[in-house]
């Protein structure tokens, strides 16, 4: 076999440096592109963070010895305490229903929650969702008290 026929076999480095560098810069344009959805973790964190807004507005209640209304705006995915300036906004991707009493003590009671200085309430369920995995936040009408149940598959 001559010298140069030996030379021509397999790649350069430079060759390989080449392609690793044209794949890297496809990596790079490709992926923000990837899907940047709201993970599990990240849903099960909405539903924690809702629950954690609810709780607060309940020790409120029970501590200032009055009514306390948490807002749930479902179509807006907003949801804002009654007892503080907190709010949380939950993504775009996210689907949230919910089923909350049309009246409270006596009162028409429109997307809210409403805690009084026993610690009970009107209760709520707020569902929070994406592809497939569910979260509900519940508030138990009579003792008050907030839960988080995963729904569906899991």
């Amino acid at each position: 076999m001559s010298r140069s026929a030996e030379s021509e076999a397999g790649f350069t480095l430079l060759e390989m440096v080449c392609v690793i560098a044209i794949v890297a810069m496809l990596a790079a344009v490709l992926m923000p592109n990837l899907s940047r959805g709201t993970s599990r973790p990240r849903l099960e964190g909405y539903a924690i963070e809702t629950a954690a807004l609810l709780k607060s507005d309940r020790t409120a209640a029970m501590v200032r010895q009055t009514a306390v209304t948490a807002r749930i705006d479902a179509p807006a995915r907003l949801f804002r305490a009654g007892a503080s300036d907190r709010a949380l906004q939950v993504a775009d991707d996210v689907e949230v229903a919910a089923m909350l009493p049309a009246r409270c003590n006596e009162r028409p009671a429109g997307g809210t929650i409403t805690f009084f200085a026993t610690g009970m309430s009107c209760g709520g369920t707020i569902i929070l969702s994406r592809l497939g995995a569910s979260y509900e936040v519940r508030v138990n009408w009579l003792t008050g008290g907030i839960e988080i149940a995963p729904r569906g598959k899991q």
